[in-house]
């Protein structure tokens, strides 16, 4: 395997980095508004499951302590 020097090393950085097309400042906020709203919507839900087993645990086995 071939070594690079790090001088070519980091102006090959530079060139592929040149190459990204980066997102937009809205596209950054839309997107982290969306992830916190499934955030927000899988917390509610998984809370939701929770208390129903915990209902159903409760019923089944609340005479029993």
């Amino acid at each position: 395997m071939a070594r690079t020097n790090p001088f070519t090393f980091l102006q090959q950085v530079r060139s592929e980095t040149a190459k990204v097309t980066w997102p937009s400042r809205r596209e950054t906020m839309i997107s982290t508004i969306m992830v916190l709203v499934m955030v927000l919507i899988a917390s509610l839900f998984f809370f939701t499951v929770d208390q129903i087993y915990s209902w159903v645990f409760d019923v089944v086995f609340g005479p029993a302590r």
